[in-house]
């Protein structure tokens, strides 16, 4: 079947994520290995999603969303954008409008293909409260609709122990550019 990771896979990535589990309690208070563990095995697409984060160095770990409606998610907590992530416009859009130099994809797309999406502003600040995050890089983050139409797209990092957000063409890009994303589990 697609998208499913084969045993041995599915055993490695589990032990990677309890691994990162234990070394970032504070990430996920209140929060068993075993809880976490139980809803991951009962959504192997998840499992693949999360195996695709690794695989491309997003070091993907469980934080607490919304602690009153139990709502967690996977977000990638590499201390710089992704590596296996950059060098990407932002969207299939902007990767048809580039007429030369093309990239080899698009963050949005890309994200699409793990079977996960783009942080929004909000989350990304969210991720910056648990660790500095992006000091040398910066992240691709979802774009209101007004500001896409008219060419523009949206990234964040973090510089002087403030997260900023900055806008640049959706063409554009970076090799210290990347993008990080989220999924609910």
């Amino acid at each position: 079947m697609k998208n499913l990771l084969t045993t041995e896979e599915e055993s490695i990535l589990l032990e990677t994520l309890k691994e990162r589990f234990e070394a970032y309690p504070e990430r996920h208070p209140q929060l068993s290995w075993s809880e976490v563990e139980h809803k991951l095995l009962e959504n192997p697409k998840k499992l693949w999603s999360l195996f695709q984060m690794e695989k491309s160095a997003g070091e993907p770990d469980i934080v607490i969303i919304d602690a009153d409606n139990k709502q967690y998610a996977y977000i990638d907590c590499a201390e710089e954008s992704p590596k296996g992530r950059r060098s990407l416009c932002f969207d299939e859009r902007a990767l048809n409008e580039r007429k030369e130099n093309k990239p080899i994809g698009s963050a949005v797309e890309e994200a699409k293909k793990m079977g996960t999406e783009l942080l929004s502003e909000e989350q990304y600040r969210q991720l910056q409260m648990l660790g500095e995050f992006d000091l040398r890089t910066s992240s691709w983050i979802q774009t209101p609709d007004p500001i896409r139409k008219l060419g523009g797209a949206l990234f964040c990092d973090r510089r002087y122990n403030h997260v900023f957000t900055y806008h640049n063409g959706a063409i554009s890009y970076y090799a210290a550019r990347g993008f990080r994303t989220i999924l609910f589990i």
